[in-house]
């Protein structure tokens, strides 16, 4: 069975282990091994992970089956005082790929967007990921390219991309 959970404070190293976990096999030929850890340690400390979400407002969604975590997503609504919920995270484990995981993350995320009554979703994909495959045929368009300096001179870059309702 599976089971869609709502993470709290108490969840976050869960969500870094599942990170660590899926980050190189995701990125390891897309990104330098020294920048994957410089990426994994920012964006996944526990000061980053619980600001993000005490303070900046991001939800995180934790999916399981049975006893076994699969991954998460991450999002926010109203972003950047819009109508919009962005997508910042959503990441599976690599043995819970191309099982409709990621699927049922995405869809449990509209789901709350449109609750929220946000009139689209966006995000952001590196442009080398083949993630985003899985967001064209889930009903995303590329709106744009986005480059983005994250420090210790590396650079983002990625694809925008938007669903709307």
């Amino acid at each position: 069975m599976i089971s869609l959970i709502e993470a709290t404070t108490a969840d976050l190293p869960l969500i870094r282990q599942i990170a660590y976990k899926t980050w190189p096999p995701t990125y390891g030929h897309i990104l330098s091994s020294a920048q994957l850890d410089f990426m994994l340690e920012s964006f996944y400390s526990d000061d980053t992970l619980l600001k993000n979400m005490t303070e900046k407002g991001h939800y995180f969604l934790l999916l399981k089956e049975n006893e076994d975590w699969m991954g998460f997503a991450s999002y926010e609504h109203h972003y950047n005082g819009t109508n919009i919920t962005r997508l910042h995270k959503l990441y599976l484990l690599p043995e819970a790929q191309g099982k409709g995981a990621g699927k049922q993350l995405l869809e449990a995320v509209e789901c709350a967007a449109r609750q929220s009554h946000s009139v689209a979703v966006s995000l952001n994909v590196n442009r080398f990921n083949k993630a985003k495959e899985f967001y064209l045929k889930c009903g995303f368009e590329i709106v744009g390219e986005e480059n983005l300096e994250i420090g210790h001179g590396y650079l983002m870059e990625d694809y925008k991309m938007e669903k709307w309702f």
